[in-house]
């Protein structure tokens, strides 16, 4: 089975638009209170983030990921992040950092916010507005998602040669 993406940021921070484009849809943006599955992504809520008795529903919905992708918007950077905050997943986590169209005094500010949570590099730098470096974050996920189905394979082939009785595994 294929895993989805999780996405967290705040509010407007460009989940809906991203998870958009990772899943090659353009359903139209509205808030939402609601965890809503694409194709290939898991588009949060930003009030999750931003109430700490939400977290637990973040930990639960990311077992079911391939990677969490942590938004901080560079022409907003504010602390909605908690330190350490990055290290309650258990899949990888990936830091995107979202309108770098605008603010570009802000670049070094929101790197040390990704590595303050725990983040570690590369964090991936996009536009959605002018789709910059979008194709470098897919080709990203897409290559890991592609080693990760190999491995689910490999466990799958390897249990039923064991299961057969077949020792050449």
């Amino acid at each position: 089975m294929k895993k989805r993406v999780m996405i967290v940021g705040a509010t407007q921070s460009g989940k809906s638009t991203l998870a958009n484009v990772l899943n090659d849809a353009t359903r139209p943006l509205k808030k939402t209170q609601d965890v809503i599955y694409g194709k290939n992504t898991i588009d949060t809520p930003g009030s999750y983030i931003e109430n700490t008795s939400m977290y637990k529903y973040l930990i639960a919905t990311a077992q079911t990921a391939s990677h969490v992708l942590i938004l901080v918007d560079q022409s907003r950077p504010t602390e909605v992040y908690p330190p350490g905050f990055a290290k309650i997943f258990t899949c990888p986590v990936v830091g995107v950092i979202t309108k770098t169209d605008l603010a570009p005094q802000n670049a070094n500010l929101v790197s040390k916010q990704l590595k303050r949570i725990g983040v570690l590099e590369p964090y991936f730098r996009i536009s959605l507005k002018d789709n910059i470096d979008l194709a470098v974050l897919k080709n990203y996920l897409i290559g890991k998602q592609d080693s990760l189905e190999k491995i689910e394979i490999l466990h799958i082939d390897n249990d039923l040669h064991l299961a057969s009785g077949n020792k050449s595994v």
